[in-house]
């Protein structure tokens, strides 16, 4: 008597909503290749933060889109149908990110034009008070402010993702009140689990899931635990939030920094740049790509059904994206 034959896993898309290569014209766009699997996979790149200017993020836009556009392993996105073509052909889409809303200064007419550009996702302020409102380092976060919520209804408009990771407390509560369309929170751990001001509440993860959004789980070893960037870690943080809001409003965003070794050297040469809550264990530990794309058998070995395997490691973003893109 022979055994039947195992059962074809289905291919799986790999959503990285967010991942950070050096802020240079001459980044390793390579590096981005580390992402590729079976299934297809999309990432979410950032291309600027609250120090950059509008200027800069310009310049950096056209010289990356350039080169990633001559690169025979990717593929820029516009719509889920670059998407879909990366995947058929065996590419990585790539799309872009802003960490801030200080390279609008002000424009709210630069939403679009950022959107043209590629930028899918945009944070109304990081980690500090800024126009739009509080961040997640604030002693005290008085919430959205008059202007970030008409960023966030121009936001709706143009098909760009309100993201609340690095925002205070307040702020993100006020966006997914805010926001007619699904928001997210692209790389945030749960600070029910692991108590660090980057980390996300449960109230804060419960009003986004409300609005249809998605928390992705991010491979911060820092926001984690002790410094704890293991797969074991990241589970345990997708286990708490799927407990909390379900497997359809769950994710997963490394944010890992392809400069890491650079930031880490940078964090032991000027400690008082930051907080203590980033410096107490020594040099951050970040979840690598490679590692990241173990996360699929885990989850099947935890025992996670093929659907919510499915959405946790893409299928969710992805519908954010059907529903908020334009």
């Amino acid at each position: 008597m022979t055994n039947a034959p195992a059962t074809a896993r289905p291919p799986r898309l790999l959503w990285e909503q967010h991942c950070c290569l050096p802020l240079e014209h001459n980044a390793p766009i390579g590096e981005l290749a580390r992402y590729r699997r079976r299934g297809g996979s999309y990432t979410s790149v950032n291309v600027g933060y609250a120090p950059h200017s509008g200027e800069f993020v310009d310049e950096l836009l056209a010289a990356w889109r350039e080169r990633i556009a001559a690169d025979g392993r990717f593929r820029l996105v516009a719509g889920l149908a670059d998407v879909d073509a990366a995947v058929a052909a065996d590419e990585i889409a790539v799309a872009f990110d802003l960490e801030d809303s200080g390279p609008l200064e002000g424009r709210l007419d630069r939403v679009r034009h950022f959107y043209d550009l590629g930028v899918r996702t945009l944070l109304p302020s990081y980690n500090n008070r800024n126009a739009a409102g509080g961040g997640c380092m604030d002693e005290v976060d008085e919430g959205l402010t008059a202007y970030g919520r008409e960023l966030v209804r121009e936001m709706n408009a143009v098909g760009m993702v309100v993201d609340g990771s690095h925002c205070g407390g307040r702020t993100g509560l006020d966006l997914s009140e805010a926001t007619e369309r699904p928001m997210v929170y692209s790389h945030s751990c749960m600070r029910g689990l692991w108590d660090h001001p980057r980390n996300i509440t449960d109230d804060q993860a419960r009003a986004c899931a409300a609005t249809g959004g998605v928390v992705g789980i991010t491979g911060v070893g820092i926001f984690l635990g002790e410094n704890d960037a293991s797969l074991d870690a990241l589970v345990r943080h997708i286990d708490y939030a799927v407990e909390l809001v379900g497997p359809e409003h769950v994710g997963v965003s490394t944010d890992y920094p392809f400069d890491h070794d650079d930031f880490n050297a940078l964090l032991a040469e000027t400690p008082e740049l930051f907080p203590e809550c980033y410096t107490r264990w020594g040099p951050i530990a970040f979840m690598p790509p490679e590692e990241l794309l173990t996360l699929e058998d885990a989850l099947l070995a935890r025992g996670y059904p093929d659907e919510a395997v499915t959405g946790i490691m893409g299928g969710n973003f992805y519908r954010v994206a059907e529903q908020v893109w334009e």
